[in-house]
């Protein structure tokens, strides 16, 4: 599909409990959408929902209304209202995510955990295992590191990590949280590179960059959130 995700009308609030139950607005009617082969960027400010829209997206936020219409398996299925076996079929097969931060099963190698989504696919287990050593390696992970669990790893290597598991897969829709944050400029060169690819591969990106020099090299458009931003009450 041309337009494999469309963001329609979508609200966020959060409620403050601890604040006699504050309501406080954070998106307001987003709208856009995303083509296959490019990479959208949202740009705005730090707290201006940039992240909360991700987190709509993927499913991790509920949505107090509008519509996130994305084509799975040529069905059009809208995430915010889809039951949670739904959730996790579409993030198997359609939807891909990098975070910002590394969260795993301790004891787990990197080699592993890079692996696991191939494998939860259905993928041998031996070319998922070499299609991670692949990455690892362009992704400049000392070998060492491999076989070890990242918990003690540095912040960069464990963005590393993150980065080849997210990348390693072929969903039509991938989105990615400041996947550069952590990382040289050796290494945002590569993560350009391998967006790049996945552009040529027909894939449609979503992302936030706080890196200047990444975003101008990757982004096809800017989304401003701050057209999204709430009213201000009077």
């Amino acid at each position: 599909m041309a337009t494999p995700l469309v963001v329609s009308e979508l609200c966020k609030s959060f409620t403050m409990h601890l604040r006699d139950g504050i309501r406080l607005p954070v998106v307001d009617k987003a709208r856009f959408a995303l083509q296959a082969g490019e990479c959208a960027v949202l740009g705005g400010p730090s707290g201006a929902g940039k992240s909360s829209i991700l987190k709509m997206l993927y499913g991790n936020y509920a949505v107090d209304s509008g519509q996130i219409i994305i084509d799975h398996h040529g069905t059009l299925t809208d995430m915010a209202a889809a039951s949670p076996r739904d959730v996790l079929a579409i993030r198997r097969d359609t939807l891909g995510y990098v975070s910002q931060f590394l969260r795993v099963v301790p004891r787990v190698s990197a080699l592993d955990i890079v692996a696991e989504p191939l494998l939860a696919r259905g993928r041998d287990r031996a070319e998922a295992l070499a299609r991670s050593r692949d990455l690892l390696s362009r992704l400049n992970l000392p070998e060492r590191l491999w076989d070890l669990p990242p918990a003690t790893f540095s912040g960069g290597e464990q963005q590393r990590v993150n980065i080849a598991r997210g990348f390693i897969t072929r969903h039509p829709i991938l989105l990615l949280d400041e996947p550069t944050a952590s990382l040289d400029a050796t290494n945002r060169a590569v993560v350009i590179d391998m967006i790049a690819e996945k552009k040529a591969a027909g894939v449609a990106l979503l992302g936030i960059f706080h890196d200047q020099d990444v975003r101008e090299a990757v982004a096809d458009q800017i989304i401003d959130v701050t057209d999204f931003a709430p009213a201000k009450a009077a």
